[in-house]
């Protein structure tokens, strides 16, 4: 079940993350989807011990989980755009 929902919750994070950079007419649900998922284990391995609190890949969904798992996503995003186009936007 813990699987399912990190889907779930993953390519929503992926969806928002593409809304904000602009690149949702580019990828798919898939694509929204590895992108959460990886967005939210490097924030998680990153960010999460610097400030506290629980990833969302462990399961526990919190507010300040998701926000980063969000901010992983948004930076992934940025990278891949940087790579593919010379630009961050």
């Amino acid at each position: 079940m813990g699987l399912i929902i990190l889907l779930i919750v993953g390519g929503l994070i992926g969806w928002v993350a593409s809304m904000i950079m602009r690149t949702d007419g580019q990828q798919g649900i898939l694509l929204n989807i590895v992108v959460g998922i990886v967005g939210a284990v490097l924030a998680g391995f990153l960010v999460t011990p610097l400030i506290g609190g629980a990833p969302i890949t462990s399961g526990v969904i919190s507010i300040q989980s998701v926000l980063v798992s969000l901010l992983g996503a948004i930076v992934l995003l940025a990278i891949i755009n940087l790579f593919r186009r010379g630009t961050v936007r």
